[in-house]
C-alpha cells in the first residue's frame, strides 16, 4: 500500500505542481494518466522517494519515507523516464551495487541482465550504450530481488519489441505475485486490460476514475479521455 497524507510539492518558486494529495494506492495495476505537464511524473518522483514533498507525507506499507527510510524503501523499484544512470560505470558495476543494496546475491544482478538482452554488454561503460539499453539496464536494475511496490515512468519507450513483451511479461508477474505497481505511460493500450485503477492528475489533485468499464472498447474510451484531461 502507498499513502499520500496532504502531499504538496512545487519547483523552486513556481506555482504548485501537487497540493495536498491525499491518496491510496492498493495492490494491482494503477494508471496516473493526464496530459503533459500535469504532475504524473513529480506524482511518481514523491512515491518513489526522489522528490521529498514541501508538506505532507508518503508512507509504503505504513513506513514514513522519510523517516523509516530503510523498511519503506526495501521492497520499492522505480523506473524513471529518463534512464539517468552513472556514465563512467560498466553495467556490471551498477547491478552489483544495487545487489549489495537489496541484500541480494550478484548472480541476481547477472540474470536480470540476461533477462533484458545485456548479458553480452555487462562489461561496457554506460555512456557506450544506445538509449534502449539504458533504459533496459534500469529495468534490469529493478527486476533484482522481490519488488512490492513498483513505479514505472514511460516504460515501454526506446524499448525493442523483444523488450516490450519481456516488460508486460514482468508487469503481469508482479500483478500476479500480489504487487503494487504504478505506470506512466502515453501508451495506454498495453496497460489498459491489466490496469485494476486509473486515478487523473488535474490541477494540483489527484483523482479516482472509478470502477473501469468491463467492456474493452469503452475502458479504453475512457482512459484516452483521461490522459488527455477531458472530463
Amino acid at each position: 500500500m502507498i499513502r499520500c497524507h496532504g502531499a504538496s510539492f512545487t519547483y523552486g518558486k513556481g506555482e504548485p505542481v501537487l497540493a495536498g494529495v491525499d491518496l491510496e494506492i492498493s495492490p494491482g495495476l494503477t494508471l496516473l494518466l493526464g496530459p503533459n505537464g500535469c504532475g504524473k511524473s513529480t506524482l511518481l518522483k514523491l512515491a518513489a522517494g526522489i522528490e521529498r514533498p514541501d508538506a505532507g507525507r508518503i508512507e509504503i506499507d505504513g513506513h514514513d519515507l522519510w523517516v523509516d527510510e530503510a523498511a519503506a524503501r526495501r521492497g520499492l523499484a522505480y523506473v524513471p523516464e529518463q534512464p539517468d544512470l552513472t556514465p563512467y560505470a560498466t553495467v556490471r558495476e551498477i547491478l552489483d551495487l544495487v545487489c549489495r543494496l537489496r541484500g541480494e546475491p550478484r548472480e541476481r544482478g547477472r540474470e536480470a541482465l540476461e533477462r533484458m538482452g545485456l548479458g553480452q554488454l555487462a562489461h561496457r561503460s554506460v555512456r557506450e550504450l544506445s538509449m534502449g539499453q539504458r533504459r533496459r539496464a534500469v529495468l534490469a536494475a529493478a527486476l533484482v530481488g522481490t519488488p512490492t511496490h513498483v513505479l514505472l515512468d514511460e516504460p515501454l519507450e526506446a524499448l525493442d519489441r523483444g523488450a516490450r513483451e519481456d516488460l508486460l511479461a514482468w508487469v503481469d508477474r508482479l500483478i500476479g505475485s500480489g504487487a503494487t505497481v504504478v505506470v506512466v505511460s502515453h501508451e495506454i493500450e498495453p496497460f489498459a486490460p491489466r490496469a485494476d485503477r486509473a486515478l487523473s492528475v488535474r490541477n494540483g489533485r489527484c483523482l479516482d476514475a472509478g470502477s473501469l468499464p468491463a467492456d474493452p472498447a469503452e475502458r479504453l474510451a475512457l482512459l484516452d479521455r483521461l490522459a488527455r484531461g477531458e472530463e
